[in-house]
């Protein structure tokens, strides 16, 4: 199905034209198994960030995805990390985690079954991290990155697909 996906770039995002649902389960770092569905469809937007430890944009970019949860969890959007450190490098994870005092959820998985499920959900070749995913508040998959995104074009897409689904009058 992600090879039928057809996408154009809009706004620094890759729009899809496909609603997808993302099943793949991963652990939090706690050890309890969720998914990307567990945080979608909640009357919010999210945007999910694939990331790795020692990934330099990870590292440098991080404040500005917790600045953003942090100013829009309470309204209309939200952040969920998924760090493709794996298992054996889960302290590294918790480091990241710790230094950059992230307030979003994270979960961790092992890197191939991230790329893979990336890949399966975009039907674009997963190029590395950091990579983002937008879900709809309804929580279909609408936009997708590989690559910093910068959080105003993200607060832009949002702004504008927001005002796109509202009903005319």
């Amino acid at each position: 199905m992600s090879k039928l996906l057809k996408t154009f770039c809009t706004m620094g995002l890759l729009l899809l034209s496909l609603p997808v649902i993302a099943t793949e389960n991963f652990d939090d770092f706690q050890g309890n198994q969720k998914s990307i569905a567990d945080y979608t469809g909640n009357g919010k937007w999210l945007v999910v960030m694939l990331w790795a430890s020692d990934c330099h944009v990870c590292n440098q970019e991080a404040h500005q995805y917790i600045k953003f949860h942090q100013e829009h969890v309470g309204k209309d959007a939200q952040v969920l990390g998924i760090s493709l450190d794996g298992m054996a490098k889960k302290t590294d994870a918790q480091e990241f985690i710790k230094r950059h005092q992230v307030n979003f959820p994270s979960l961790i998985g092992e890197p191939e079954k991230v790329a893979s499920m990336y890949q399966e959900l975009t039907g674009d070749t997963w190029i590395g991290t950091p990579s983002f995913m937008v879900y709809t508040p309804k929580g279909e998959l609408l936009g997708a990155q590989a690559g910093a995104v910068p959080v105003s074009v993200i607060e832009s897409f949002i702004e504008r697909e927001s005002a796109a689904a509202q009903p005319k009058s």
